[in-house]
């Protein structure tokens, strides 16, 4: 970790909000005592992304614009069942992951049944049955959960891949399109 900031979050966010409006962040790091090198480091990159994402923002609105009403319409209710799914896709992988969570808990606590000395008794073939259901129902409650973090780790993969900055064909609607 580098050393610590000569600024502020509130200073670095002053910053930032003036780049945004144009300033230049020469005379920024004059102003605030820092290098330019420093500000590029530390809030060019969230500057450009910004501005990347209200450019995307004014063209969807002047493409919803450009449709008739009806089809404005239909373009604003996708766009609310999209992120309304995507919203409950990630409660559901939620309570998943908690309900995995909890059943490979009672999963292990079946386990104790288990009789060591003689795995193979009634009574242990039991357990072992009810561990095996258990960690079944586990692992199919955590499979939303999984699937969302695979689709992002995939997400993150050929973003990194490509160098474009560009969501991949299909996941516009999780991470806000390109």
């Amino acid at each position: 970790m580098g050393r610590p900031s000569k600024l502020t979050d509130a200073q670095w966010e002053e910053i930032k909000r003036r780049l945004l409006e144009g300033e230049s962040g020469r005379l920024l790091a004059q102003e605030f005592g820092i290098s330019e090198t420093a500000i590029r480091k530390k809030v060019s990159s969230q500057v450009s992304e910004i501005k990347s994402v209200a450019n995307q923002l004014v063209s969807a609105q002047s493409a919803l614009k450009s449709l008739p009403i009806s089809s404005q319409i239909s373009a604003q209710t996708l766009a609310q069942r999209l992120m309304s799914i995507s919203g409950h896709l990630a409660s559901a992988a939620d309570y998943g992951a908690a309900t995995a969570h909890r059943l490979a808990g009672i999963a292990h606590a079946k386990v104790e049944e288990i009789d060591d000395a003689g795995p193979l008794t009634p009574g242990s073939i039991e357990a072992l049955k009810g561990v095996a259901v258990l960690t079944k129902m586990a692992n199919e409650s955590s499979e939303i959960g999984i699937n969302l973090l695979r689709a992002n780790k995939d997400a993150v993969d050929e973003l990194n891949k490509s160098g474009t900055g560009k969501v991949p064909s299909g996941l516009e609607h999780f991470y806000g399109g390109n």
